[in-house]
This record gives structure tokens, C-alpha cells and sequence, in this order.
């Protein structure tokens, strides 16, 4: 069910708050209890440690050494053979511990099963702590990915040995690494028409299938340039919505790159053998593929992208929100060592003593262009207006609409959007915001929709190809506790879509909303 559609222009914000009054509500887990997580009605699932870690002593973390050495993630398909083996090596002697040593294989993963299914509760609260679909995302997948590095070096006696990331977003790198096509670094459940030499679909949606290789870069490129440039602008639609402890600190409204790429391949390389994918394909068992750290090693290196692209945009920096910055986890180091680390403790990557080797971003170019010229797609758009009935964003009604079909709205825009001039607009830089608003899940359940605006064949828009494509939503089932379903919104910025449609002077647009997968939006 969706609720409505909203237009609004905001600017750019630092997530700044009073940092006394709002100190108390940072996250962090609550260790004496851990639950079975239930991914489906049908299916729990026991993540939790074999002893709870609240009984285990804990130190806060601490940099590295700042004179040791950097340690370089280069990409999957530059590696050469020495470091392969090396790699395969270490992962080896990971997974031959045994489950009570917490730098096994599969405590590692279970520690994101833990921390993605609301096994772990908040402290001083009963609510559940989820760290997907928010601001959490980025870092705790870097504190996860950075603990899991360290943990493998020391397996082989390396301090400086370095994960290797999947370069999806590069041509050269888009099929699934021959890396971990061996070894112990296979994994069982994987769709397996989805293995090399073909393309990995970065807009994924469970049903288009077959397109070559050819088609699909195309498809993967303007995904990338949505979802990296210009559908996330801001600081916040690029890392998601600000979650807080407590009753009222709880959001559902994932960034760009979280809903896709992010999510999108993980549905992309699970097994549709297995009802939930198993095992990238659900949250629960994502970790149990030895690919997973190679996807979240180029996730975290799109953060440090995006910072880079967009840092110089006017009031677009880092947030300062003490309740992100002070919210904290736990994670155990080389040494079997139990150790709090704080979100503030992990922004600056050279403080944590590596790096990402500079490779080419083909993406960066590849604006998307209309798919019909704007002049006409006007003038299609005002017969629209004659000659069909349409629904506007204000009569979704109370109880929303159900998304199982695709739904046309004429949505109005604020009328701010006219009371400036379009050279303070560029200097401001405020971005123009579309929202769906009120998503609600009938189950837990895979869910995809797409967002296209001034479609004026909606049976043209299979994907982000053309300009009309604002953004997606992609939900992976995490946990089917009540608690944890929240309505989720949606936010996509669309200033720059706008002005390449020519549509950033007029009063209203017509927001498609296209239902994509197996089952249908509820």
C-alpha cells in the first residue's frame, strides 16, 4: 500500500542538532539478550553468539598505528595469481574454525544476521536494532568489512593484507569474479544463470532475463549515474533516513545506492532455487557467501566516491548529528578481542589504515537522455490532461492504494519553485525532492518498484536507461516481527532529471509508479 506522492525542494542539511539535549538517543545494541530471528513465517533462524556477549569484557577501539602501512583493496579482476591464492588461503583457515571462535566464517556472518533481523534489542529498549534501510547502512557495513580484513591478514600472519572488492560499477569487472568461482570461496546457492561470462544487472528485478551483455552496460551505467549523481545530491538521500533509539526515533527510507545497486545484487546473485535466495538474497544468510565482503568492499568504496563527487556542494557535508555520530556496535578483532566502536570512528579511511586503489568511474558520464524529445513530450502530456481521468497526489485517500498495477499520479510541485530565480536555485544548490510516502508491505516479502517521471509510454521505461527514471524501491525480507514493519518512504531527487525533460519550470508533473518483480507492491 502506498499513501501518496509529494514534491517538496529542500536543501542540502548537516543533520545538526543540540547535541546535549539529543545525546541520549545514539544506538547501540543490548547484549544480554539476543532472539531467533524469523526471515519468514516459516522460517527462524538462531544467529546469536553461543554465549551472550554482554559477559565477555570489551575495549573501545583505537586506530591503527598512523605510520603502518596502507593497506590497498584493489579490484577483484586486477588481482594476479599470488594474491588470489593468498586470499583463498586465508578464507580457507577462516572457515575451519570452529563456531565458539568468533573469527570463524560463519560467526562472521551471523553477526550481520544479528544485527540485520532484530535478534539484537536496543538498549534500554524493547524495540529491535536493524542497521539496513537508514543512515546506519554505510558505516556498520564498514566496521563489518574493516574487522573482517584484519581478522583474515592475521590468519596468514599479513598486517598487510588487503579484501578485494567487486568493481560491479566497471565494465571490466561486472561479471561475477572467476575469484570466487573456486575454492572455498564458492558458494552453493547462487543462481547459477547468472554465472560469468554474463553481466550482473545492477537495476535487477527477478523477471528480466536475457538481455546481452551489450544492453545490460547501458542499463548498469544509467543506473549508476541515477543513483550516484543526480538522484543523490544531498546527504541524505544518498545515506538514508535518520534512525534514533526509542519510540519515536524508528525510519524505514533507505538511500540511492542501499535500494540499488546494493540490494539489487543481492537478489541478483542468490539461488531462485531457494524461496527466500538464499544465500546473498536474504539478509539472514547474505553472509554465509564468501562474495558478500567483495560487495560490500565496493559499496564502502562508493561512499568515498560520492563524498568526493559531491563534497563540494554547498552545505553537503558529513553529518555532525551526535546521535549517528556517537550510536555504537561491537565486533571482535583479530585477537578474539570484544570491541565498541563508534560510527564517529570510522569517516576517514586513512585513519583506519587503508585504502581503495583508483580506478575509472565510465558512469560518471552517462547522463541518461529522454526518450522522447521534451518539446513533444509535452505536448503529449497536455492531450493526457484532455483526454483520460487521472489520479492527483491528493486522492490517494487515508487507506492509500495498492500497487499492483501501474499507478499514474498528476502530482503538483511547490510553488517555491518559481519564487527564485534559476541562478540563485544554482547557487543555493537546493534539490527538488520526489516522495512516495506510506509504503507498506502487506508481507515480508521481496518488493520492487520503479519511479519515472513525464512518462509518456510507460511500456518504454524497462529500466533506468532513459531519462524519465528517477530512482527505485527494492525491499530484501529481513525479519517478519511486527515491530520492525514500519511504513517506509522514498526519497529521489529530481532537480536535474527536471531540467533535462525541461520540465523544472512548470507547475505539475506526472509521476509513474511501476510494480516490478514476482509479487505485486501491497
Amino acid at each position: 500500500m502506498i499513501l501518496g506522492i509529494s514534491v517538496g525542494e529542500i536543501p542540502p542539511q548537516h543533520h545538526a542538532v543540540d547535541g546535549e539535549k539529543k545525546r541520549k538517543n545514539a544506538l547501540s545494541p543490548n547484549l544480554t539478550t539476543c532472539d531467533v530471528s524469523f526471515p519468514r513465517p516459516d522460517l527462524s533462524v538462531y544467529c546469536c553468539p553461543p554465549k551472550p556477549e554482554s559477559e565477555e569484557p570489551f575495549i573501545d577501539f583505537h586506530f591503527p598505528d598512523p605510520s603502518s602501512p596502507l593497506r590497498l583493496r584493489r579490484p577483484v579482476h586486477l588481482a594476479d595469481g599470488d594474491y588470489i591464492a593468498k586470499y583463498i588461503k586465508a578464507v580457507a583457515i577462516m572457515k575451519s574454525l570452529p563456531y565458539d571462535d568468533p573469527r570463524s566464517f560463519r560467526r562472521q556472518g551471523d553477526r550481520h544476521c544479528i544485527y540485520c533481523t532484530g535478534a539484537y534489542k536496543q538498549k534500554y529498549s524493547d524495540l529491535p536494532l536493524n542497521v539496513h534501510r537508514s543512515w546506519l547502512f554505510f558505516p556498520w557495513h564498514r566496521m563489518m568489512i574493516y574487522f573482517h580484513e584484519r581478522i583474515l591478514g592475521s590468519l596468514i600472519g599479513d598486517d598487510n593484507f588487503a579484501l578485494l572488492f567487486w568493481n560491479w560499477d566497471n565494465p571490466a569487472g561486472m561479471m561475477i569474479p572467476e575469484m570466487f568461482m573456486n575454492g572455498p570461496l564458492v558458494d552453493g546457492d547462487r543462481e547459477i544463470s547468472h554465472f560469468p561470462p554474463k553481466f550482473v544487472d545492477l537495476n535487477y528485478d527477478l523477471l528480466v532475463e536475457g538481455r546481452g551483455n551489450d544492453e545490460q552496460l547501458k542499463m548498469n551505467m544509467a543506473t549508476m549515474y541515477t543513483q550516484m549523481v543526480s538522484g543523490a545530491k544531498t546527504t541524505e538521500l544518498f545515506m538514508g533516513c535518520s534512525y534514533k533509539a526509542g519510540e519515536g526515533g524508528g525510519c524505514d527510507g533507505p538511500g540511492t545506492v542501499e535500494n540499488a545497486p546494493h540490494n539489487t545484487i543481492h537478489d541478483w546473485v542468490g539461488s531462485g532455487l531457494n524461496e527466500g535466495r538464499e544465500n546473498m538474497g536474504s539478509f539472514y544468510s547474505a553472509a554465509r557467501d564468501p562474495i558478500f565482503y567483495a560487495h560490500h568492499g565496493n559499496l564502502d568504496r562508493m561512499w568515498e566516491v560520492w563524498r568526493r563527487i559531491h563534497g563540494d556542494r554547498p552545505y553537503n557535508s558529513d553529518i555532525i548529528d551526535p546521535d549517528w555520530l556517537d550510536s555504537y556496535f561491537f565486533f571482535h578483532d583479530e585477537k578474539r578481542q570484544l570491541v565498541r566502536i563508534r560510527i564517529r570512528d570510522v569517516l576517514n579511511i586513512t585513519n583506519l589504515r587503508y585504502a581503495y586503489e583508483e580506478v575509472p568511474l565510465p558512469w560518471l558520464t552517462a547522463r541518461p537522455q529522454p526518450s522522447v524529445p521534451p518539446k513533444i513530450a509535452r505536448e503529449l502530456l497536455k492531450l493526457r490532461d484532455l483526454d483520460e481521468p487521472f489520479l492527483r497526489s491528493a486522492d490517494f485517500g487515508p487507506h492509500g492504494r495498492t500497487l499492483d498495477t501501474t499507478i499514474r499520479v498528476k502530482v503538483h510541485r511547490p510553488k517555491m519553485h518559481n519564487k527564485i530565480s534559476k541562478k540563485q536555485k544554482d547557487y543555493f544548490q537546493e534539490e527538488e525532492v520526489l516522495v512516495v510516502y506510506g509504503i507498506e508491505l502487506k508481507e515480508e516479502k521481496y518488493v520492487k518498484f520503479d519511479v519515472y517521471v513525464n512518462a509518456v509510454d510507460e511500456t518504454l521505461m524497462v529500466g533506468p536507461v532513459f531519462r524519465e527514471f528517477a530512482g527505485t524501491f527494492v525491499n530484501i525480507p529481513h525479519s517478519v516481527r511486527p515491530v520492525m514493519r514500519r511504513k517506509s518512504n522514498l526519497k529521489l531527487g529530481i532537480s536535474e532529471l527536471l531540467q533535462d525533460l525541461e520540465a523544472d519550470e512548470d507547475e505539475s508533473i506526472w509521476v509513474s509508479l511501476i510494480p516490478r518483480g514476482e509479487d505485486c507492491m501491497h
